[in-house]
């Protein structure tokens, strides 16, 4: 575009723009630069965190209020890390929902991301406000080993309290706030009181009665309703390390009926269904409505209100034997009913595998499969007839 500009001539014959007039063309021709907001402008970090709670689960912050309690545990420069709580009302029928976030701000202010979100694997890899421990396992991400959870209900974990109790399942399967799906947890009462981590982890105090564990593969576990519960921020747990006891505390929200603990499954940053997966030898199984079900260690069904006795953590190589209704399983030289019977084990009993490979097909409670599993005394034993968490090889094939 041509602009025509004002001209005189000076002494020596040279040509000079008016100076007005060259501003004007320059303003004309240059665009405007959107300027970052004044820092007093920019939103507080509690703000920012608040905000962006919101976003993430606009339902759900319509249905628990707006009561945010975010605690900033930790702040290096231009980095903080924390909790951030949707609040209840005491005695309502919603639980609180919590999240860790991790912020990092720029010239344009506060950017908040929650675990389970790839932006913040991305952060907790650089940042200066995780502990070497957690940055491990936070910066992980959905890319990393829990992308193999698909289809594997193997957790490694006990139920939350010591081996060889017996506590009452309260509640079966159900929601982390009440029937909501999906059914993520179990409510657990009595023995000691004393509620202990299912699995080794990381450990944050969500709230006054609300502990959080990060386990590995992208598991993490809640125990709610505590008294007495640890103070953490990052803290290293070990499997049975003390959480807190059994209680009825609702400080952040929601309600308790007794003492108990309220103990819920997460994966990825959510809630996932508990029904399937495994706790100290036993398979818990969601039932017609919330907080009926059932649990079953081998072909014993316990319902809701019977008591589970923690048997220990079933490993990674192991399962446990399920006849569907038998007394005892069949162990054979090989991987078929062609091959010579090596001797029986019984209903219940835990196996270790060494490897696994395919035989003759049989139907059990899970299925039908053709696969046959090498115990560790080198005798064979069907598939079908053992719960292990994955349908196909446990530990490799032969």
């Amino acid at each position: 575009m041509f602009l025509p500009v004002t001209r005189r001539r000076r002494p020596g014959g040279r040509l000079a723009v008016g100076a007005a007039a060259l501003f004007a063309a320059l303003a004309l021709a240059t665009p405007a630069q959107a300027s970052p907001p004044a820092a007093d402008e920019q939103p507080t970090l509690t703000e920012a965190v608040s905000t962006r709670l919101h976003t993430a689960a606009p339902g759900t912050a319509t249905v628990l209020g707006s009561d945010t309690r975010i605690d900033v545990t930790r702040k290096q420069g231009g980095w903080a890390f924390g909790t951030a709580v949707l609040a209840t009302p005491a005695g309502s029928e919603h639980l609180p929902e919590g999240r860790l976030f991790l912020a990092h701000r720029d010239a344009t202010g506060w950017k908040v991301s929650f675990d389970g979100e790839s932006s913040f694997s991305r952060l907790a890899r650089t940042s200066p406000v995780m502990k070497a421990p957690e940055q491990r396992l936070l910066s992980a991400g959905t890319d990393g080993p829990q992308a193999a959870v698909a289809g594997d209900f193997r957790t490694g974990m006990t139920l939350p309290y010591s081996t060889g109790q017996s506590w009452t399942m309260a509640g079966g399967p159900h929601g982390w706030s009440g029937e909501a799906a999906p059914w993520s947890s179990v409510d657990l009462a009595g023995g000691d009181q004393v509620v202990r981590a299912v699995r080794a982890g990381t450990a944050y105090t969500m709230c006054q009665g609300w502990i959080r564990v990060l386990h590995d593969r992208g598991y993490a576990t809640d125990y709610y309703h505590l008294w007495n519960n640890i103070g953490v921020d990052g803290a290293t747990v070990q499997a049975g390390a003390f959480l807190g006891n059994t209680g009825t505390d609702v400080t952040c929200g929601g309600s308790a009926l007794g003492r108990h603990v309220h103990l819920a499954l997460r994966h990825d940053g959510a809630y996932i269904g508990i029904a399937g997966h495994n706790l100290s030898k036993w398979v818990l199984q969601s039932g017609g409505s919330a907080y009926q079900g059932s649990a079953l260690h081998g072909s014993r069904q316990v319902a809701a209100g019977g008591a589970l006795y923690n048997y220990g953590v079933l490993g990674f190589t192991q399962g446990v034997v399920d006849t569907d209704g038998g007394t005892t399983l069949t162990r054979r030289t090989g991987p078929g009913t062609g091959y010579a019977v090596a001797g029986s084990v019984a209903d219940g009993e835990t196996v270790t595998i060494s490897c696994s490979r395919t035989g003759t097909s049989h139907t059990g409670r899970w299925g039908t499969s053709a696969w046959w599993h090498r115990l560790s005394d080198g005798t064979w034993v069907s598939d079908a007839f053992v719960w292990t968490g994955v349908d196909g090889p446990v530990n490799g094939t032969c």
